[in-house]
């Protein structure tokens, strides 16, 4: 059977939805039919391409990774170079549509959240691009730890709110931007940077990073002339897994793994994981798997990734781990920090904390399946970004 979702009603079996305050509803709609539209205006999807391909710098390389795939002994590791993208990660495929998209619908001001930032400077970048004000929502905590994208997004002429609700992390900051919007629907555009929120934002968002997934596919076709016996990315929202995912997801012969946060441990009580220890529940506009406590309410979520460090699963990724067409695994921070250096020290490639947590596991994934096999595994940002809490961590002795 073609796979086929969300239905009419933004939902992926039974995960989505949009719950949303009546004021918020009349955005949506709009947001949904210009998205709509979007898909069939010759116009737009020409300015798409030509961005993508030389502002952005796509198609990005599909580069085989031999002294990793000799040191761990299994299937061959293809890496998605995703990180080698303007800004540095795969953010910007999806914040360059949905700057246009706010444009198209007569809006001149775009608001976002972000956790590691480069959801952040994306959107400035692309806000820049455009001529549009732009105001960036960070917990206080990422803003410390995040230093030198809160620099770039104000080079990039963004505001930055510095969130100190909560537990001043993603989670706050995405409340925090979706009451901004609610305040100013008129005439700004909330950029949602994950593959969450309420319809149509998990079906956008996958929709326009799946550009990752298609151009992964013919690369892989081309160089091995046969489909990878799995792909592989890294999953807190899930948009970089999402958008590898989809353009797979009917080929029942590739597997789809995607690896969480488990924080200090999936039994710690300070993880992300919430497929591996949430539980259904409603946040940000959407039914997903959720970390709660158990009166129902919001679980603080922990993880090293201020990228990862989101107490839910976007909804599709949801509906995929209950039919069973992914898996999801999970890994620690000492597990991504011992992923980090083993892609430094292997391939010259200092990758992001969050693209870490799914190199952590390769070790195993890539034993399943034999020599002839191949696996593409999504690097979806640079580190360079996360050098400052290596270092300070490398100066106590913890790395």
């Amino acid at each position: 059977m073609t796979y086929n979702q969300p239905d009419d009603t933004g939902f992926f079996g039974q995960y989505g939805g949009t719950f949303v305050p009546e004021t918020l509803m009349y955005a949506v709609k709009e947001l949904k039919a210009a998205y709509e539209a979007s898909k069939t205006d010759e116009a737009f999807q020409a300015e798409l391409a030509y961005l993508l391909k030389d502002y952005v710098g796509r198609e990005n390389p599909l580069y085989l990774a031999k002294n990793l795939t000799e040191k761990l002994g299994g299937a061959k590791i293809y890496f998605k170079r995703e990180d080698l993208n303007h800004t540095g990660a795969h953010k910007i495929n999806n914040a360059l549509a949905q700057v246009m998209l706010a444009k198209k619908m007569g809006k001149n001001k775009v608001i976002a959240e972000t956790g590691a930032g480069q959801h952040g400077v994306a959107t400035a970048t692309a806000a820049a691009l455009f001529g549009m004000s732009c105001k960036i929502y960070m917990g206080a905590i990422d803003v410390e730890r995040q230093e030198l994208n809160v620099f770039r997004m104000q080079l990039l002429g963004a505001e930055v709110v510095s969130v100190t609700d909560g537990s001043s992390v993603l989670k706050d900051a995405v409340n925090a931007a979706l009451r901004a919007w609610v305040a100013s629907v008129e005439d700004t555009h909330y950029i949602l940077g994950t593959a969450a929120g309420p319809a149509p934002f998990p079906e956008m968002v996958r929709d326009f990073q799946s550009i990752i997934g298609r151009e992964a596919r013919a690369q892989i076709l081309e160089k091995e002339g046969k489909l990878p016996a799995a792909v592989v990315a890294c999953v807190g929202g899930g948009s970089n897994a999402a958008g590898l995912f989809y353009p797979f997801v009917n080929d029942a012969s590739v597997d789809m793994i995607g690896v969480e946060a488990a924080g200090h441990g999936l039994d710690s009580g300070e993880t992300a994981a919430s497929i591996n220890r949430g539980t259904d529940g409603i946040l940000h506009g959407n039914l997903m798997r959720l970390l709660q406590d158990e009166n129902g309410q919001v679980a603080e979520a922990y993880s090293i990734s201020a990228g990862l460090d989101y107490p839910g699963l976007g909804p599709e990724h949801c509906h995929w781990n209950e039919t069973g067409r992914a898996e999801y695994m999970s890994a620690t921070d000492d597990e991504a920090l011992a992923g980090f250096k083993l892609l430094c020290v292997t391939e010259g490639i200092i990758p992001a904390l969050e693209s870490s947590h799914a190199i952590s596991q390769l070790p195993e994934i890539a034993k399943r399946y034999g020599k002839d096999a191949s696996i593409i595994v999504c690097l979806s940002g640079r580190g360079d970004k996360d050098v400052a809490q290596i270092k300070a961590r490398a100066d106590k002795g913890d790395f």
